[in-house]
Formats: C-alpha cells, sequence, structure tokens
C-alpha cells in the first residue's frame, strides 16, 4: 500500500509518500514540500493573516494532486504548533477539509513529543534503557523521557525557534539586550518542563531531532547530510556554547553561509541555539546524539504497527485511493491523547 503522511508544520509542508507494509522502513519514494513558515504570517492577534491561509490551502491542492499521480490510498495530515497556537487555527483546519477533502488532525504537543520519541527509539533500539528527547521546532520545544517504547513524561513549551526570533529578537543581527532578554525568558518558560523531565529517571542516551538541532550539530563540526543517516553525529554542549556566542553576531546572511543552514532557517538559528544551549545545561546534559528519525516517521511507524495489529495484508483495512484518513484513530492512549 502506498501510505502519504502530510505534515502541517510551523517553517514547511511537506507531503511525504512511502511503501507502507508491516515491518518496513520508513523510507520514502517520493515527496512534496514548501518552506512555509506559518508563523511569519501571524497577526497581532495572533491568527493567520488571508496570505498565509492562502499559502497553506495551495499547498494542501498541491498535496492532494501529487498524491492522486502516485497512486496514493492511505493519507495521513496532521498540523503542529502554528495551527495549534493560532486563535483561527480551528477555522483552517475547517477551510481546509472544505476545500480540499483533507482532514487535518491537531497534534497536541504532548502527541507530538510523544511520537518523536517513539520514532527515535525505534531508531536507536533497546540498547539504551532510559532515553530522552529533544526537539525544537518552529512553533514550539518537546521534550520526552522514557524506558519503553513511548515515553513516561512528554511536554511542550512554545519555545520554537520561529516564534522566538518573530516576537523577542528583531534586527538584523538583533541587539544584545534582547539576545540577553530571551535567554532569561527561555530559562524561566523551560523550568516546569525541566523539573518534570528530573523527577524521571537519568537518561543512559539524551537525543536530538529536528532540523535545527541537525544545523547547530554541522555547524559545530558534525559529518554533512550527504554522508548519510548512519555515520553517527553529536552536538556537544562546549561546542554548542561557542557557536551562540558567534551567532549573536552574525547577520542572516552571514548564517546562511555557514554549513547546514539554509537561507530560510538561518534567522531562527540563534534562538533555537538558545533553546537548546539553556536545556542541556539545565537538564545538566553534555551531548546529544543527532537522530534522524523525528515525528512524520513516529506517524508513519505507528501506522505500520496498526496496519499489523489488524492484519494487514488481507486488504481488509486498507482504504479506498484517494482516501483521506485522520490520526484521531491512531493515538488512542498515546501519552497525550486528548481523549
Amino acid at each position: 500500500m502506498r501510505l502519504g503522511v502530510l505534515d502541517i508544520g510551523s517553517n514547511t509542508v511537506h507531503l511525504l509518500l512511502v511503501e507502507a507494509y508491516p515491518g518496513a522502513r520508513p523510507v520514502s519514494f517520493a515527496s512534496h514540500k514548501r518552506p512555509l513558515s506559518l508563523v511569519r504570517f501571524l497577526d497581532e492577534s495572533g491568527a493567520v493573516n488571508p496570505r498565509g491561509r492562502r499559502e497553506l490551502l495551495n499547498f494542501v491542492e498541491e498535496a492532494v494532486a501529487f498524491a492522486h499521480r502516485h497512486d496514493v490510498q492511505d493519507l495521513l495530515a496532521f498540523c503542529t504548533s502554528a495551527l495549534r497556537g493560532a486563535t483561527n487555527g480551528e477555522e483552517i483546519i475547517r477551510e481546509v477539509e472544505a476545500t480540499t477533502g483533507v482532514g487535518l488532525e491537531e497534534l497536541t504537543g504532548q502527541q507530538e513529543a510523544s511520537l518523536t520519541y517513539f520514532a527515535v527509539r525505534r531508531w536507536f533500539g533497546w540498547d539504551t534503557r532510559d532515553l530522552a528527547v529533544l526537539d525544537i521546532g518552529g512553533g514550539s520545544f518537546e521534550m520526552a523521557t522514557g524506558r519503553d517504547e513511548f515515553p513516561s513524561v512528554a511536554v511542550s513549551v512554545p519555545l520554537g525557534a520561529a516564534r522566538l526570533t518573530k516576537d523577542r529578537l528583531p534586527g538584523n543581527p538583533p541587539k544584545p539586550a534582547a539576545v540577553g532578554e530571551l535567554r532569561d525568558y527561555v530559562a524561566d518558560t523551560l523550568e516546569p518542563a525541566v523539573k518534570q523531565m528530573q523527577d524521571e529517571h537519568r537518561p543512559d542516551m539524551v537525543t536530538a531531532t529536528s532540523k535545527t538541532f541537525r544545523s547547530l550539530a554541522r555547524v559545530a563540526g558534525a559529518a554533512p547530510s550527504g554522508k548519510g543517516p548512519y555515520v553517527e553525529r553529536l552536538l556537544r554542549l562546549q561546542d554548542l556554547r561557542l557557536w551562540s556566542r558567534r551567532l549573536e553576531a552574525l547577520s542572516f546572511e552571514d548564517r546562511a553561509g555557514l554549513p547546514g543552514v539554509s537561507e530560510i532557517r538561518a534567522p531562527q538559528l540563534l534562538a533555537g541555539a538558545i533553546v537548546a544551549e539553556t536545556a542541556m545545561e539545565k537538564l545538566d546534559i553534555d551531548q546529544v546524539h543527532i537522530c534522524p528519525w523525528a515525528l512524520r516517521e513516529g506517524v508513519i511507524l505507528h501506522r505500520f504497527d496498526r496496519l499489523l495489529r489488524q492484519g494487514a495484508g488481507s486488504g481488509d483495512d486498507y482504504v479506498g485511493v484517494g482516501t483521506v484518513d485522520t490520526l484521531s484513530r491512531e493515538l488512542t492512549g498515546l501519552p497525550g491523547d486528548a481523549a
């Protein structure tokens, strides 16, 4: 079966297509994506403005057509922090469904953290007993820890790199005073979430996922993406401290010239570095292992597991070509389930 996963994130909108069968790795055979920072389209009231709505609707229409061209039989569609936090998020979700037929499932922050942890656990396996996962997105920052397939603690805080850059780091580069205020704000905002994490077993391995962490690791000397996903990549706190100070003085254009940093992500790299550095300091973490799998892979793997449980292969559980499914049935009992 061909499965599509449509991810409406805070920095990009991305349709990933995979050949889905029980026991498969979530390796894509095609994808369609576009840089679309919905956080930048938020007006003063916290609503996505008309231009942002048009951009999103246009992309979803493109994604549906792309999925049809590739004979996708099942489409899981979800949105994360940008729409979850927008004052008109629910209205936009209804508009997307009415216009395109795609039912977007609004994931909670805890569900994001749980599914990302699930993907990371599958990647690293059971060699690690107690695992912690950090994930910086455009709109929020997720942390999770545990020793089973799903975490015992999953938390989300509104410390996404794009959101912080837009709201708290004006200027190119920002003024030192604004950077200092952001460091204080991040430290204060993280306190309750860090306390929840520290109440659990100290992790044997701490991992990090998301483009922000991958970019920071690359800037600090980790192997480029061209070396493949199986090369060990680390981000050490001592290197992160050095680079977060360097980034304060660099313009967006200079940041974009660093290895592994794209033009669209360059403005928010400093905010991401501050969040990463502060979290690692407060959690007493010296280094993180970069994992190539994250939320999308967690959604796909969870879907594969459901197919396996229901005896996939008989075809009884497969939906018709072009049918859109949502994640609501998938997430029952998941840590952070809103039901």
